[in-house]
């Protein structure tokens, strides 16, 4: 018997999904035994449930194109198949609450990369080179639902990736007021230019829900766990306009910031390469070596050659520079469905398996 964790992947037919399953192809610790999804997909082979909309650049993993897929609504039976389980499901927020509820009261781990349970005040919403602690607050969560070990966790929004952990290495130079502007891949909205020809050669400056959470999450990531709740930090104030353009993965950002403690360029450059967190002290096996590069060259960091750095999990920063207005400017680049959705998560259960959270049933 395999001595991996048995993971199920509920809503794994489409992108995010997909991505899951590409990403545990081979993972050291996780195995994808259980594919759920809706009930039209339910019965069928894997491969055939996702016919010609497999979106990844790497071929469906043979390990699971046979798999039968399961009705994401049959819960204990779903439940019963796994150690544990990564939610990419699409349904309404509502929905998406009580079924990841639900299967935490089956006593099975969620580990989920929607935005539904973002705000519940008793689950953990992890970056975990930032704030591993908030998974402290998974005990309270457990009393509220009535667990032993089956709970709900998240990761945080795409788009803030690029920005937020830059933020976090700078932190003692006490940064006050933050502009933003995200150009967000089509990815981020599930899609492929063969989906959405509308946005080839084309800019949408409008990401429904997009620019709230990409003020507000970073605030909860920096709060503390007060009462058994996490209270969010009240700063930095972060101000942020999102934009869809045409680039299939990566989000960039052009971000402002004043600081309190004014710093050098060279000490910000500083604190980047020498950030670290649990992830890179456990050397988690989806962990980046290096979590944040540096790029001194004027023209970056570019989608096209820095997307993939560090597989995808590691954040590019370039430009940091002096502004007549802030105090500096930098511009971030991150991977929206890596680092910023499945692989995020992925990264998540890894913490969550070190700390002891995840187990075998």
């Amino acid at each position: 018997m395999s001595e991996k964790l048995k993971v199920g992947i509920l809503g794994g037919t489409g992108m995010v999904g997909q991505r899951f399953i590409a990403l545990l192809e081979n993972h050291p610790w996780f195995e994808v035994t259980t594919i759920a999804a809706s009930p039209r997909s339910a019965g069928k082979t894997y491969a055939e449930a996702v016919g010609d909309r497999w979106k990844m650049t790497t071929p469906m993993p043979e390990a699971v194109k046979n798999i039968i897929v399961m009705n994401v609504n049959e819960v204990e039976k779903v439940a019963a198949e796994v150690d544990f389980v990564f939610s990419a499901v699409d349904m309404s927020k509502d929905e998406i609450k009580k079924i990841e509820e639900d299967y935490a009261k089956t006593e099975t781990p969620v580990v989920s990369n929607n935005s539904a349970h973002r705000w519940t005040p008793d689950v953990p919403m992890v970056v975990p080179e930032i704030n591993p602690d908030h998974m402290n607050v998974i005990e309270f969560q457990k009393k509220r639902l009535g667990t032993t070990r089956g709970f709900v966790a998240v990761k945080p929004n795409c788009s803030i990736q690029s920005y937020a952990p830059v933020l976090t290495a700078w932190k003692e130079f006490e940064p006050y007021e933050v502009v933003a502007t995200t150009y967000q891949a089509i990815s981020g909205a599930g899609k492929t230019f063969k989906d959405w020809p509308e946005m080839v050669e084309n800019i949408i400056p409008y990401i429904g829900g997009e620019e709230e959470k990409s003020e507000k999450e970073p605030l909860r990531i920096w709060g503390e766990i007060k009462d058994g709740v996490i209270a969010p930090a009240t700063s930095p104030v972060i101000t942020c306009q999102c934009i869809r353009v045409p680039v299939l993965n990566g989000h960039t950002a052009a971000v402002f910031v004043k600081f309190k403690k004014k710093p050098t360029k060279e000490q910000l450059i500083e604190k980047l390469w020498a950030f670290k967190g649990v992830p890179q002290e456990l050397e988690l096996p989806s962990a980046p070596k290096q979590f944040i590069q540096y790029l001194e060259e004027d023209n970056r960091p570019q989608v096209n050659l820095d997307v993939d750095y560090e597989n995808g999990m590691g954040v590019s920063v370039g430009r940091i520079r002096e502004d007549n207005v802030y105090d500096f400017k930098f511009v971030g680049l991150s991977h929206n469905t890596v680092r910023g959705a499945a692989g995020g998560a992925v990264l998540c259960a890894e913490l969550l398996k070190a700390q002891g959270y995840i187990t075998h049933k």
